[in-house]
């Protein structure tokens, strides 16, 4: 089923899950074994990041250099399918620009048509180490409204096509359900929130069906964002992201890499907790706990929370709101 059509169908907010692939070496049952505390609570469906492979330059013995592929973590799309295996449950693997051209792109596709997944979260991706901002692949996808439309057009295989009778692409009947990202402070790159929001629509434009938030610490945030998104003609919904903290160095780790705001009542919390690793974690659910239950109360379509891969805390926050 559709992200769309679920969003459409529920009679109230649902939990949306997010993890990250695992590292290379871990099995799969360890794999489905960390995220089986989230079962509890009947997902409707588990969102799954992709991350570009990074490189390495092994030095040859005349001086040059061989540049060498590290793959460190296992595919959005073979997690995709073993979460979809044990749980019979829907997957939503994120796509992104950076690290394919187009037609690996429209490659990636036809496995995921073939794996029976229609729903993709579409991403521009960020800069590979080294580089100060993002490069894209010669022959791939600048911006995600790019990748959004190059989805959009996407018809399916020749079996799917020859079986839904698609002849040209008046006739596409939209495979694939397309979630893309929206920053409530603004992405770092933009110059002010505006633009970014101007950059936003064009992805909605493209073919986006809805827009999750980057995470955010202040509900009124997101609020004056859906604000601005209304004025600015994107009427889809938007999906509100959290990420609990659960330790204190995350006080400086988030702003920097992800250019957001802590509210300083929240850092004065933790900052007295001191090296109370137990306290600092405990503060941070119970912050989340906050935002959700207000979230809920403001009549959100659904709640999306980066789970980074740990069920600890999110599992707290889920039997305390849903």
């Amino acid at each position: 089923m559709k992200v769309i059509d679920i969003l459409g169908s529920s009679g109230k907010a649902f939990p949306s899950l997010e993890i990250v692939p695992p590292l290379r070496g871990i099995t799969k049952d360890e794999l489905l074994e960390n995220i089986a505390p989230f079962m509890e609570f009947s997902p409707k469906y588990i969102n799954v990041t992709s991350h570009r492979d990074e490189y390495e330059y092994i030095p040859r013995e005349d001086g040059t250099f061989r540049k060498s592929m590290v793959r460190n973590r296992i595919s959005e799309t073979t997690v995709c399918s073993a979460i979809m295996d044990r749980y019979k449950i829907e997957t939503v693997p994120h796509l992104i620009c950076g690290g394919s051209t187009a037609e690996e792109i429209e490659s990636k596709l036809d496995n995921l048509e073939f794996l029976g997944i229609n729903n993709i979260v579409a991403l521009r991706g960020d800069s590979i180490t080294g580089e100060k901002r993002f490069v894209p692949t010669p022959g791939g996808y600048k911006y995600a409204s790019e990748l959004v439309e190059g989805i959009r057009r996407y018809q399916g295989s020749a079996t799917y096509r020859r079986s839904h009778k698609i002849e040209s692409q008046e006739d596409n009947p939209k495979y694939f359900c397309i979630g893309v990202g929206g920053y409530p402070e603004k992405h770092f790159e933009a110059a002010n929130i505006e633009t970014d929001i101007l950059n936003l629509k064009k992805k909605v434009d493209a073919g986006a069906d809805y827009i999750i938030t980057q995470m955010f610490f202040n509900n009124q945030v997101y609020y004056d964002f859906v604000d601005r998104c209304r004025k600015a003609g994107i009427t889809v919904p938007i999906i509100p992201g959290l990420k609990p903290l659960s330790t204190a160095r995350q006080i400086s780790l988030l702003p920097e890499s992800f250019s957001l705001d802590i509210p300083f009542e929240l850092t004065e919390e933790i900052r007295k907790a001191g090296s109370d690793k137990d306290a600092v974690y405990e503060i941070g659910t119970r912050w989340c706990i906050m935002q959700c239950k207000d979230l809920l109360q403001h009549s959100v379509p659904a709640i999306h929370f980066y789970t980074m891969g740990k069920s600890g805390n999110i599992v707290s926050i889920l039997k305390e709101c849903f």
